[in-house]
């Protein structure tokens, strides 16, 4: 009898626990396996249950608008801060009350009244085959460059729906302005080596069978690639190819984000503000530069060798990623007026 007393009591202990909040929502469009160790280790190292839904961006943007003030979501995880902008502007975020995060980020790496965070960086380079471009050809080649004839018919990249691009002709109207950024979009798309398709790991596999001279992609897509993780004809092509970090008239590489923000809604904000720390902590730095090849946050945390092996010594584009959002739409709408598919 007292051995059924004690399982009684350590039942309702339980239910009262999670009735208190002893769990953390979280909505992610992120497709990493690895995520889910971060989960478990948060529960693991804080006794906080994680209870994920994982979705494409805007399917999951469009659940918390339908759940409204009802939604059991705490944190919007996502990559790319044109995707987190586009929550702030519905009004679903909270300002991320945490002084330990804010010493950690860069302003630049945050949204409007710290309603999201950077957890990871990205930076959108040129890829090159060093069999038929010489580093020294290229060494001073910036984003702006590209729209120069001399690379007519030399250059691949993805379609203008894909937010890091959309993202990255924002970075530019903010520095450059509308005009000149639609000059330059013009000039762009006259050098294309054929018609954009494809992901970004597709940019680079046709530099590596010479399909074209450059592409424009993600450094975390070489980690993935190099890993072998995605099968051996891109790990034979991904050995084929160097990267060069484009210096945006001295701006540096274009830098984007994963991140994450808390929801207004949040049932469990407490737990979701811990979460988002945990995420930032040394253990945790190092386990997603090992697992998705990003970049740290934190600047004594080394990226993945397979990264690293490519320098590390580059300048970053210290744009806010702000701007990317507030001008997705400009973007969009200018993209569209050159022609860019």
């Amino acid at each position: 009898m007292k051995k059924i007393k004690i399982t009684l009591i350590v039942f309702l202990l339980l239910i009262g626990c999670s009735q208190n909040g002893s769990e953390v929502n979280i909505y992610t469009s992120r497709h990493y396996d690895s995520d889910d160790e971060l989960y478990a280790l948060f529960t693991e190292k804080t006794g906080i249950q994680v209870n994920v839904i994982s979705g494409k961006g805007a399917a999951l943007i469009e659940r918390i608008k339908a759940e409204g003030e009802n939604s059991p979501a705490d944190i919007y995880f996502t990559v790319d801060a044109g995707n987190l902008w586009k929550v702030q502007s519905e009004g679903f975020f909270q300002s991320i009350s945490s002084n330990k995060i804010n010493s950690i980020v860069p302003e630049n790496l945050r949204g409007p009244n710290n309603e999201w965070i950077a957890i990871a960086k990205r930076a959108r380079v040129i890829f090159y085959n060093p069999k038929k471009i010489s580093k020294d050809e290229i060494k001073n080649l910036s984003y702006e460059d590209l729209s120069n004839p001399k690379w007519k018919g030399r250059i691949v990249i993805r379609s203008s729906n894909n937010m890091y691009n959309q993202s990255l002709v924002a970075s530019l109207i903010s520095n450059n302005g509308i005009e000149n950024t639609e000059i330059w979009g013009k000039g762009l798309i006259s050098n294309f080596a054929r018609k954009p398709q494809g992901n970004d790991r597709s940019q680079i596999m046709a530099v590596a069978n010479e399909e074209a001279d450059l592409a424009i992609a993600n450094s975390y897509y070489i980690g993935l690639m190099l890993s072998g993780t995605k099968g051996s004809e891109q790990l034979e092509a991904a050995k084929k190819v160097s990267i060069h970090f484009p210096n945006q008239n001295n701006r540096g590489a274009h830098i984007n984000i994963s991140g994450a923000g808390i929801l207004k809604s949040s049932p469990n904000s407490k737990n979701a503000i811990k979460f988002l720390e945990f995420l930032l902590s040394e253990e945790m730095q190092k386990n997603i530069v090992n697992n998705s090849y990003e970049y740290p946050i934190l600047e004594n945390i080394d990226p993945h060798p397979l990264i690293k092996n490519f320098g590390t010594d580059f300048k970053e584009d210290r744009t806010s990623v702000t701007d990317y959002g507030e001008l997705n739409p400009e973007a969009i709408k200018l993209m569209d007026r050159v022609g860019w598919k």
